[in-house]
């Protein structure tokens, strides 16, 4: 069993690393050095990149060949897809998506 102090120094240390990862690219990048094109190629890409394997872990355990046939995950992702198209925003994207499928198996499927 773990004691309030050893609770308390493990909350410290997990805030500190946490910030640490934040600002040490601020610091190791800072307006007199020139970031690294291997650095600029992970912030083009690796967003994207993030993204498409979320959508293939998300959809890797869908049946097409028993009821619902998928139609749940279809139906979601067209109306992200065009939600996401209009407004640009991540948030609003990720809230109607989770609130239409949630919708979707529970009440229609």
């Amino acid at each position: 069993m773990q004691t309030k102090i050893q609770v308390f120094i493990t909350i410290v240390l997990i805030a500190l690393s946490t910030h640490l990862t934040r600002f040490l690219p601020f610091i190791i990048f800072s307006d007199e050095s020139k970031v690294p094109n291997f650095v600029r190629f992970l912030g083009k890409y690796l967003p994207t990149a993030s993204i498409a394997l979320l959508v293939v872990y998300a959809l890797k355990d869908v049946s097409l060949t028993t009821a619902p046939h998928g139609l749940p995950e279809l139906i979601t992702l067209i109306v992200i897809t065009l939600v996401h198209m209009k407004w640009r925003k991540s948030y609003i994207s990720i809230g109607v998506g989770t609130v239409l499928y949630m919708f979707l198996v529970q009440v229609i499927f």
